[in-house]
């Protein structure tokens, strides 16, 4: 079971990290912030976290029962993998052209976290799909396979951003092109694996 845990952890720990490089608008202002204050990047993540909790708490309470049904089991499958091959792709694509812009937000670091995450479009839609996907697994481990989900998957979100503030608060260039371009294509062979997993794993239960 150890080990099985270690491996999941690890998966989440990958997968939310594709997701947390991905530049937006939570990282635009993380930056413009951070220029202005060394732990911006903290407080965002809590504005952050305070949307998502409640998200998972929500997917895991109300949406469990339905997880455990082949027929929801293989969609969530199918379309949180669709949904990873679709971002990795798209990353793989245009990882050439990427860049944060930096523009000022007129808001509180921890507001603005808040809001920008629940009008994020993509951010619901990755709960909705590959998030739900990772709620389902962790119910092999019952609720304290929900909580180290919870905590580890935000852990990268704060740790990420924290950097990111304390990056530009330093007034240097947060990472260069080249290790921006190498850091986006990882990410995207990186979702494409676990797209594929999710939707073959999804597809062997009918099978079985």
């Amino acid at each position: 079971m150890i080990v099985q845990l270690g491996v999941f952890l690890f998966s989440v720990m990958i997968i939310s990290l594709s997701g947390v490089l991905m530049p937006g608008p939570v990282t635009t202002v993380t930056v413009a912030k951070g220029a202005k204050h060394p732990l911006a990047g903290s407080l965002v993540a809590l504005g952050h976290g305070v949307v998502e909790f409640p998200l998972i708490a929500l997917i895991y309470f109300g949406v469990g029962v339905l997880f455990q049904k082949p027929p929801v089991k293989i969609g969530i499958g199918v379309l949180g993998g669709a949904f990873l091959l679709w971002m990795g792709i798209d990353m793989l694509r245009n990882f050439r052209k990427v860049e944060v812009k930096t523009e000022e937000k007129d808001m509180n670091p921890f507001v603005a976290g808040m809001i920008l995450s629940a009008g994020n479009p993509y951010f619901l839609v990755w709960w909705a799909t590959v998030g739900a996907n990772l709620v389902f697994q962790s119910l092999a481990f019952g609720i304290m396979g929900l909580f180290l989900l919870a905590i580890f998957h935000w852990f990268w979100d704060l740790a990420w951003l924290q950097f990111l503030s304390r990056m530009s608060f330093q007034g240097g260039k947060f990472f260069g092109k080249k290790l921006q371009m190498g850091v986006f294509v990882v990410c995207g062979l990186a979702m494409i694996y676990f797209g594929l997993f999710f939707i073959v794993s999804a597809l062997m239960t009918l099978s079985s």
